[in-house]
């Protein structure tokens, strides 16, 4: 609709009130700024002269001179500056602090004081390394934690101390002489490396104990410990004979995780696992050119009576079949049926090959459903060995090169050269039968980058089921809480796993046991009682363990 012309003078009226307003607005605004502006030139400047020169005489009298931060004698008081620093200094303010806190005994404790007791151990620093923001985090909780009881008017000690860090220290040190001396660890005796260990340690120790003292940690230095000290080691071969006698110590042989370029076995949470999805080239220490992985290799063994009839297993680690002590089919396995009982014949040493029926290991669907065993060096091979009470054969040295039980071919070689030959050696004889991509999980030691070679070996555990049990019942008893609550549950996943922890060996302290030379056929016909030792591999179980010990005790 169109608008009329009396609505469009009505609008047109509307506006121009609306402008007329506006100024009259602007007209009152600058009538009053001008009326302020007067008023300050009367008497505005002087007032706001007389209020800026007392600052500026206030600031002339308060820093006459630039902060000069005095020279504190060491162990004495610091030394306050007159003047106050236009910037903060964490390097001048911390400076000379600590020094005369630990001169002047503030965080020792006094072992005939009345006062309740409070104590803790700071968790050891590898001697290894240099301290790191977990570190710091850490050392800070404790640090508030220890300050606190001592204010509340507790005998407070904080106990620092080094941890001698084991495995890491020796891969340290055996770097250090191959590069330094051109030696190796085997090279010396247990006092001469011992020896070396120590001159890490005192290398390595000052910039450790430098960095505690920098973070402010209120320790008592007066009770400073290394866990190889003489003081040290004494306790520790008294809780390791303590706990022996109460049965949670005690020696047993296992599978375990064996690090061949370290010659020891190393524990669980040493093991790093790589995915290999197929073929892949890594290098592998003590290797000059690269070595194949992720490759599943099929051959066959001939069935005995040549008969020509044979069954045909696939693996990824050929090398292991020198110690192979059968072949498990399913025992509902419709194509094997006639081999029940029945045995093949291993190619390169002759040894009988029984074929078994196990339902628990072998999937019929799963390639051939054929399995080779062996028992010594696969942790299911293992379980199924005592199921069927198979032979164990080792077929490795402690450094990974095959022992004189793969037969004098492959006897010296490489693991993984040993690997390739085998393949050659299958390929002449007619029974390699191809590889193709196989996807798999690679075990490597975290401090090595080897890959770990499960092996059977003599080692001493520590039974942990009764500490789990209590680590447990606090939890669920709400004596330990949680934050976040989530938390409980991956508490409770990681206790019902600690069951049995293998006690560390190397070059730290020795083991208070010792085995004679005359008492090895003794231990032999002990190992016989595990049901899955025949007297053959007890008695080399039993050498091996007896000359682990003398090596280990030397």
């Amino acid at each position: 609709m169109c608008e009329t012309i009396d609505e469009k003078k009505r609008k047109k009226d509307e506006k121009a009130r609306e402008k007329a307003l506006k100024k009259l607005k602007a007209l009152d605004k600058a009538k009053k700024l001008e009326e302020l502006k007067a008023k300050q030139e009367k008497g505005g400047t002087n007032a706001s002269q007389k209020k800026k020169s007392p600052k500026r005489d206030d600031a002339s009298e308060e820093n006459p001179e630039d902060f000069v931060d005095p020279e504190t004698p060491l162990g004495e008081r610091k030394r306050l500056s007159s003047q106050m620093a236009k910037q903060y200094s964490p390097a001048a303010v911390e400076k000379s602090w600590y020094a005369w806190w630990e001169k002047s005994d503030l965080f020792k404790a006094d072992a005939k004081s009345c006062k309740p007791p409070f104590a803790i151990v700071l968790p050891p620093p590898n001697v290894t390394g240099v301290l790191h923001i977990g570190h710091a985090l850490t050392i800070a909780i404790e640090d508030t934690l220890i300050r606190w009881k001592r204010m509340s008017g507790y005998n407070a000690l904080w106990v620092p101390g080094l941890d001698h860090a084991g495995i890491a220290t020796q891969t340290m040190v055996e770097k250090k002489l191959a590069l330094d001396k051109k030696l190796t660890r085997q090279d010396l005796t247990r006092e001469e490396f011992l020896n070396e260990v120590w001159k890490w340690k005192d290398e390595n120790a000052c910039t450790i104990l430098t960095q505690l003292r920098r973070l402010g940690a209120s320790l008592d230095w007066s009770r400073e410990c290394f866990t190889m000290d003489e003081q040290t080691s004494k306790a520790v071969t008294e809780t390791f004979v303590r706990l022996f006698e109460e049965g949670l110590i005690y020696r047993d042989i296992r599978l375990v995780h064996w690090d061949c370029h370290l010659k020891t076995a190393v524990s669980d949470d040493e093991v790093e696992y790589m995915d290999i999805k197929e073929k892949t080239l890594l290098n592998v220490p003590g290797y000059e050119k690269p070595v194949e992985f992720g490759l599943l290799t099929s051959f066959a063994y001939p069935l005995e009576g040549g008969l020509g009839e044979e069954v045909v297993v696939a693996t990824t680690r050929v090398e292991t079949m020198l110690g192979d002590t059968a072949i498990a089919i399913h025992p509902d396995d419709a194509r094997y049926k006639h081999l029940h009982g029945k045995f093949a014949v291993h190619p390169f040493n002759g040894r009988r090959l029984p074929i078994i029926c196990d339902g628990t290991l072998v999937d019929p669907d799963f390639g051939t459903g054929c399995v080779k065993i062996t028992p010594a060096h696969d942790p299911n091979d293992c379980e199924l060995g005592k199921r069927h009470n198979l032979e164990f054969i080792n077929i490795f040295t402690d450094d990974g090169k095959i022992n004189t039980n793969g037969g004098p071919d492959f006897t010296g070689m490489p693991r993984f050269a040993a690997r390739e030959a085998l393949v050659e050696a299958l390929k002449k004889q007619g029974l390699y039968r191809g590889a193709e991509n196989k996807e798999m999980r690679l075990g490597l030691c975290q401090r090595t980058s080897d890959v770990i070679e499960p092996m059977i070996k003599p080692q001493w555990y520590l039974n942990c089921s009764m500490m789990a049990k209590e680590a447990l019942n606090v939890a669920e008893s709400k004596k330990l809480e949680f934050i976040p609550k989530q938390y409980t549950a991956e508490w409770t996943r990681q206790k019902d796993k600690l069951q049995k922890m293998m006690s560390a060996s190397g070059y730290q302290d020795k083991v208070p046991a010792h085995i004679k030379e005359d008492n090895a056929t003794k231990l032999a016909k002990i190992l016989q009682e595990f049901d899955f030792f025949d007297k053959e591999s007890a008695r080399l179980l039993a050498e091996t363990g007896n000359q682990q010990m003398e090596q280990h005790n030397k």
